[in-house]
């Protein structure tokens, strides 16, 4: 029996595969397809097999960089380092005080 996991692998494989023969097959079988007539134009469609793969890692590329670019704008800056080691050593020195014991 097969996980979940392993099918959704095996179908993004499948997939995956299918894609990439057919972008091979369209890339330089386009001018033999031509010739039998399945195809008006090669040369548009070497160039949409092309371009629609580049177009799409650009908008993934501009997404990242929109993603990494709100996250820095929304995020509050850190504390000065200077603020953190005052705070260390406040915290030291409370510790470091005896504690009172009450008086009975």
């Amino acid at each position: 029996m097969v996980s979940k996991d392993q099918g959704i692998g095996g179908i993004i494989f499948i997939v995956c595969a299918i894609i990439a023969i057919l972008y091979v097959v369209l890339l330089f079988g386009a001018p033999w397809m031509e010739t039998q007539g399945w195809i008006n134009d090669a040369t548009m469609v070497q160039f949409w097999v092309v371009a629609v793969p580049i177009l799409i890692a650009l908008i993934a590329v501009m997404g990242i960089g929109m993603w990494i670019g709100w996250t820095m704008a929304t995020t509050p800056p850190p504390k000065p380092i200077e603020e953190i080691t005052s705070e260390i050593e406040e915290e030291a020195k409370e510790e470091e005080k005896p504690e009172e014991k009450p008086k009975k």
